[in-house]
């Protein structure tokens, strides 16, 4: 039976992790946090600031759809039609967004 190099290789390291006892684990996942985890999240920070820089903040064109912002009765805090958690840049009222404050 002839066997590529790698696969000798591969069935070596196999052979050799089924008999080896279990010291050492925890040097091979810090080394692999080291190796992997921390480049792996470092490419994610710089990728979501990447994407923020070039994301544009102007406030979409408002579409007045029928089936959203319906106010059956007024909220029961401040003027009665902004929600709790009101924001005006990206929650838009009944009748379009507010006046920009910039």
């Amino acid at each position: 039976m002839s066997l590529s190099p790698a696969a000798m290789v591969a069935r070596g390291v196999f052979a050799a992790a089924s008999h080896s006892s279990h010291e050492g684990g925890a040097r091979t996942w810090k080394i692999l946090s080291f190796v992997l985890a921390c480049p792996g999240v470092a490419v994610c920070i710089v990728n979501a600031y990447l994407k923020a820089q070039a994301h544009s903040h102007d406030q979409p064109d408002f579409v007045k759809y029928p089936h959203l912002r319906i106010r059956t009765k007024r909220f029961p805090w401040g003027d009665g039609n902004h929600s709790l958690f009101h924001n005006s840049h990206t929650n838009a009222l009944p009748g379009g967004f507010e006046g920009s404050h910039h």
